[in-house]
């Protein structure tokens, strides 16, 4: 069995879904078990990752982790501890690219770095999916643009390479289902580096409408962010790293093509996906 944290998450939702297609035995963790996982043969666990004991009798049987430390928060340690308890063979961590190239604020690539320094420690087998910036993260964006036509936010000509969640999701699935990746850290982007002006340009694409990004101090972003119910610290992860690849674009790796055999989608495939987010 694999035991998915996270599982109602943007990457949680395609792992599980594509588990459950190659008929792999799942546990899904979520805290609000009204908010579903949608596949079939799923066991839904609720119970709450960042108070590890509340998934101990659901671990037994477990064999595999996948480990979101956004939904683990500070308790990655002793979740790993008690899998280890509980006969659990090997963790899969949702990681950063900011762990190997650094950019943004300096503290949340720590975050991510105190995690994989846990599951190192466990003395589990453990494989590091070491991801760029989601494109899922502009649907923050999405009542702007369907209110007015612009995008905004900060450092326009910021570039990074953003990854489609199904290109992580994917990845995952291979690392969760075969023990060949363990001791492996992966660089996983999209395959090409993006201003925000072009995605904004290119989800204008996907929905017929030219669509600007307009430049806006980090305090108004900041705010408009947590009027939209976003935690507190996603707006200084964004204005962080947007900052950082300013300077210098994010990474642009070619390790996903490797291990899936075939291009990573590209962020202009992900808008004609979620086009009607974007639309009016």
């Amino acid at each position: 069995m694999i035991m998915v944290t996270g599982a109602t998450g943007i990457a949680g939702r395609e792992v599980v879904k594509h588990l459950s297609a190659q008929g792999a035995e799942v546990a899904a963790v979520t805290r609000d078990p009204a908010a579903g996982v949608v596949a079939d043969g799923i066991r839904l666990v609720v119970g709450d990752p960042s108070s590890p004991q509340s998934l101990a009798s659901a671990l037994d049987g477990v064999e595999t982790l996948l480990l979101s430390p956004r939904a683990v928060g500070g308790a990655s340690a002793e979740l790993l501890a008690l899998a280890a308890e509980h006969g659990v063979r090997r963790v899969v961590v949702l990681s950063a690219v900011t762990v190997e190239y650094g950019g943004g604020y300096r503290r949340f690539a720590e975050e991510f770095e105190r995690v994989e320094a846990a599951a190192v420690a466990s003395g589990l087998p453990w494989t590091f999916l070491r991801c760029a910036d989601f494109a899922a993260n502009t649907l923050a964006w999405a009542p702007q643009i369907r209110a007015t036509g612009h995008a905004r936010g900060v450092h326009g000509d910021a570039a990074t390479s953003p990854i489609h969640q199904r290109d992580i999701a994917e990845t995952a699935v291979r690392a969760l289902l075969d023990p060949a990746h363990a001791g492996q850290a992966y660089a996983i982007t999209g395959p090409e580096a993006l201003t925000q002006r072009d995605k904004a340009r290119l989800i204008g694409e996907a929905i017929g409408r030219d669509v600007s990004f307009e430049e806006i101090p980090a305090e108004s972003l900041r705010r408009a962010m947590l009027a939209q119910g976003l935690p507190e610290d996603i707006p200084d992860r964004l204005v962080g790293y947007a900052a950082a690849c300013l300077k210098e674009p994010g990474p642009t790796t070619d390790t996903l093509a490797q291990l899936l055999g075939r291009p990573a989608l590209t962020f202009a495939a992900w808008a004609a996906e979620h086009a009607a987010d974007f639309r009016s």
